[in-house]
């Protein structure tokens, strides 16, 4: 998937429609008694409109990626795999969070928080890289600017902070899974392959900014 110049028009269009679909599915179990359906309690109404707002944020920001500033191309694989796993965080969130009956805390206000920190340094980060890009005097170099210079994989922290919040808002243990699951995901998955395809691309230039930036986490890892 790295490299590949492709628009993938219909690939992208069917991530759309996908995601649509799970923010039906998530509005008719928030909302319309989806919840008797599975024979679950109805949690508390303000928490279910909390939990619906995330998901629509996540849905406008993740739409804003995939069709303006994600530039390589899409695999259909790809175009199957990411609306899955985005339905962990709308399904599955909503139903771990929809069903609790707990009145919003201080805790919930501190998810906000979390989720929105996180939304913004994913998505800040991608646009200014997208900005950075547009330069024609910086075709073929490494950009390693703006929130880059914290992590290599400033927009992966940024995905891990938003989710961590989103799973918080739920006050469901079981919701922890998620952020963990997501964790391992990038870190010995994602990061790996997308740091060899880095070495290759740029060689010299990659390995020095991997000597002097954090990998994942600033200040940490």
């Amino acid at each position: 998937m790295y490299g590949s110049t492709d628009k993938s028009m219909p690939q992208r269009w069917l991530i759309l429609i996908l995601e649509c679909v799970l923010l039906l599915f998530v509005y008719w179990f928030l909302f319309l008694n989806g919840n008797k359906f599975f024979h679950l309690s109805e949690g508390d109404s303000t928490r279910r409109i909390l939990i619906f707002v995330f998901c629509i944020i996540t849905f406008l920001r993740m739409s804003y990626m995939v069709f303006f500033l994600l530039r390589r191309g899409i695999t259909w694989g790809e175009a199957l795999n990411v609306p899955f796993a985005f339905a962990l965080y709308y399904i599955g969130f909503s139903m771990l969070g929809g069903i609790r009956n707990k009145p919003v805390d201080i805790i919930d206000y501190i998810a906000m928080f979390i989720f929105l920190g996180g939304s913004i340094i994913n998505s800040l980060s991608e646009i200014l890289r997208d900005a950075w890009k547009k330069d024609s005097s910086n075709k073929g170099k490494l950009y390693t600017g703006g929130l880059f210079k914290y992590a290599i994989h400033i927009n992966y922290f940024g995905d891990l902070v938003w989710v961590s919040g989103f799973a918080l808002l739920t006050r469901n243990i079981w919701s922890i899974i998620i952020p963990l699951a997501l964790f391992c995901l990038f870190a010995f998955y994602n990061i790996p392959v997308h740091d060899r395809y880095m070495r290759e691309k740029y060689g010299k230039p990659f390995e020095d900014y991997e000597r002097k930036t954090k990998k994942f986490i600033p200040f940490i890892y």
